[in-house]
């Protein structure tokens, strides 16, 4: 056998769980035509790990690279499957992130996986797509958990809402939620990095410095880090310019002193993938806390995306980032056409703190009423939440009633904790030059991860995965008993609309201060 054909000559394996289903033309546009033209690809292929991860024990970035890197026989046969393809290899610099980006033709892709692409025109743009499982050649599919880029069709949506103008409404500065909210007076988050995903959009500078500036909070640092090609690019405050400045605006709001980085990837599984590993793994910028406000019900993604994605969120846990995840906006069927409930995904995986949304009205500083957000009767939205499909119950969750999964593989019930959402109690914020005023459960996850900065820096040391402590802490959290999201209504102690419920600021930080 020669050099060049050692692994074109192998037999060719599925990789589990690559299927991806058919697009949807009636929905997304017009079918032109198979692509055929050689524009260059670039995928992310991520490897088994080198020893299993325990999101347990707890190690730095340059521990958790040294034990759980891709195993040295995993990087040799994949760069010689590179070459014999005709594709380039490059390794980013963290080698915790188990991630080689392999680059080339649509035709040396095609044969290097076992797909045909085509091309789809839609009012979002023209994307590139593929059906069906990938296949490998039988000596890389053991070492390959996913591999990510093929298909570039947009996986996940913002999970905020502008408010729309009607009689009663009333919006919150991030200050005064954080005194509802019984944040501690004075609070400083200083010495504190707060890690924000962003899948489209942009900031501006200026609109930063104006706003903090009118709520009397010093402006943060804010650092924009471009994975996969993202930009910052403002200039629709209707679209994820809105997403964006929410993020930025409640999380520094919230915790005065800490530092914001923005990593802007494009809104595909891989931009998705490969934007959280590289704020986990982030030696330079080193956060503590990330805050995701973006997501799809999880029969959108593929399993090796959701396995790729879960391990993300393991090596964050072990690795002491704390990941806040907005739930989604859509009440109990998450959005999904032809009925049944459905949860959000990251939000379902058991290694994130999922953030579900409630309405909220205050009189002075005093919450005088908290119920769950559920404006689905006028099409504005109401808090995802329910029982995954994908993820078992988690330990820490067994005592806390959660309903009948909807499968043998599911149980783990979402959200954990809750905050603020419903766009008509929502937050006061600056987007492109204006001030407007923005809910969804996309608030609620940077307002969480606000929260977690504080106690950070009030314990001296990253809180990391926080669930079981919180759950242990139920004294620290408004019980929200009133409401329902659709299928699922709240109650007393833990439900699938609000989780645990809103926080008691200074008792949370407490209860994570001790852990």
């Amino acid at each position: 056998m020669s050099p060049a054909s050692h692994f074109s000559s192998q037999r060719r394996v599925p990789l589990k769980g690559s299927a991806r289903e058919p697009f949807d033309v009636s929905r997304a546009g017009e079918f032109i035509s198979q692509a055929t033209d050689e524009e260059q690809i670039t995928v992310s292929v991520v490897l088994t790990s080198k020893t299993p991860i325990d999101p347990s024990v707890r190690l730095t970035r340059e521990q958790f690279a040294q034990q759980h890197c891709a195993d040295d026989t995993a990087e040799e046969v994949v760069r010689g499957f590179a070459q014999e393809f005709g594709l380039n290899v490059d390794a980013p610099k963290e080698r915790g992130r188990r991630t080689l980006q392999l680059t080339g033709s649509r035709d040396a892709m095609e044969r290097a996986f076992g797909v045909t692409f085509q091309r789809h025109v839609t009012d979002a743009g023209t994307f590139r797509l593929r059906e069906g499982e990938l296949t490998l050649p039988e000596e890389l599919s053991p070492h390959v958990v996913a591999v990510l880029g093929l298909d570039n069709r947009p996986q996940a949506k913002s999970h905020h809402r502008i408010a729309t103008p009607r009689a009663g409404n009333v919006s919150y500065t991030p200050v005064q939620v954080a005194q509802f909210y019984g944040f501690p007076a004075n609070a400083s988050a200083a010495g504190q990095t707060i890690a924000l995903l962003e899948l489209g959009g942009g900031y501006e500078q200026a609109d930063i410095t104006a706003y903090f500036q009118s709520i009397g909070v010093p402006a943060p640092k804010v650092t924009a880090v471009f994975v996969d090609k993202g930009t910052n690019s403002p200039g629709d405050p209707n679209g994820a310019d809105g997403e964006v400045m929410l993020d930025i605006e409640v999380s520094a709001g919230v915790a005065p002193g800490a530092n914001v980085v923005v990593y802007f990837a494009p809104n595909t599984d891989q931009g998705f993938i490969d934007a959280v590993t590289t704020a986990v793994h982030d030696s330079t910028n080193k956060p503590s806390v990330l805050s995701i406000s973006w997501g799809g019900p999880e029969s959108t993604w593929t399993q090796q995306a959701v396995t790729a994605l879960d391990q993300a969120c393991q090596a964050a846990a072990a690795v002491g980032v704390t990941i806040t995840v907005a739930c989604g906006d859509d009440g109990s069927t998450d959005g999904v056409s032809g009925g049944g409930n459905h949860v959000d995904f990251p939000a379902s995986s058991p290694f994130v703190l999922a953030c579900g949304g409630t309405k909220l009205v205050a009189s002075g500083t005093t919450v005088t009423s908290e119920v769950v957000w559920n404006d689905l009767s006028s099409n504005e939205g109401a808090t995802g939440g329910g029982v995954s499909a994908l993820f078992g119950l988690p330990t820490w969750q067994s005592n806390s009633n959660v309903p009948a999964a909807p499968t043998s593989a599911g149980g783990r019930g979402v959200p954990d904790v809750a905050g603020d959402a419903d766009p008509s109690t929502g937050y006061t914020v600056r987007v492109d030059g204006e001030t407007t005023t923005i809910g969804g459960t996309s608030a609620v996850a940077p307002l969480w991860a606000g929260l977690i900065a504080l106690a950070n820096a009030a314990n001296g040391q990253d809180v990391g995965f926080a669930n079981p402590a919180l759950y242990a802490a139920k004294s620290a959290f408004r019980d929200i008993t009133s409401g329902n999201n659709g299928a699922f209504s709240a109650g007393p102690g833990w439900d699938a609309c609000t989780g645990l419920g809103s926080p008691h600021g200074a008792s949370v930080i407490t209860a994570l201060t001790s852990k």
